[in-house]
């Protein structure tokens, strides 16, 4: 008797949720200039966690720390990633803007919190439903961004002359 109500309890629960989902989301939409109820943001940040495989949440950077391959990064990240996380990381750009998410702050405690195996996976699977694209590419240059984004709220004034400077220019050829 006590596990069929459990079992009704449980459906009449998640038919309930159901209902408002929908009611939710007709009555708000799916625009991704709306911004996200704390409910939906923090779903989606644990739905993030706990597809992310185990073995990188675990993963710890393997290169050492080196202002070498924090220039370096520097001049990846003005070429791939501050058209959307900006110069500084923010985040606060007309791209960024249109997208749903946005594009996370760099410096903020909810990213330098994440694992140095997170962000690493992140850079290079991306981030399905998202702007944020699968870069792929080499392990040891995902490695320093990953260095590069731990340095971000660390950034001076000539740093991010220097993005900017490398920074891409439409019609630039």
């Amino acid at each position: 008797m006590k596990k069929g109500l459990l079992l009704l309890t449980c459906l009449v629960l998640l038919v309930a949720g159901g209902a408002l989902t929908y009611r939710y989301l007709r009555s708000h939409g799916f625009s991704a200039r709306v911004e996200p109820h704390p409910i939906e943001e923090a779903f989606a940040l644990t739905v993030r966690k706990l597809v992310t495989p185990r073995k990188f949440l675990e993963m710890k950077n393997p290169l050492p720390a080196s202002p070498v391959y924090i220039a370096e990064a520097r001049n990846h990240y003005a070429d791939h990633c501050a058209v959307c996380h900006d110069v500084d990381g923010s985040g606060e750009t007309k791209v960024s803007k249109g997208l749903y998410p946005p594009a996370p702050d760099l410096a903020s405690k909810r990213t330098q919190e994440l694992s140095d195996g997170e962000i690493f996976y992140i850079i290079r699977e991306g981030i399905r439903f998202s702007g944020m694209p699968g870069f792929g590419g080499e392990d040891k240059e995902n490695w320093k961004l990953v260095q590069f984004i731990r340095h971000i709220p660390k950034l001076s004034s000539e740093e991010l002359e220097m993005i900017k400077a490398a920074m891409p220019r439409a019609g630039k050829d």
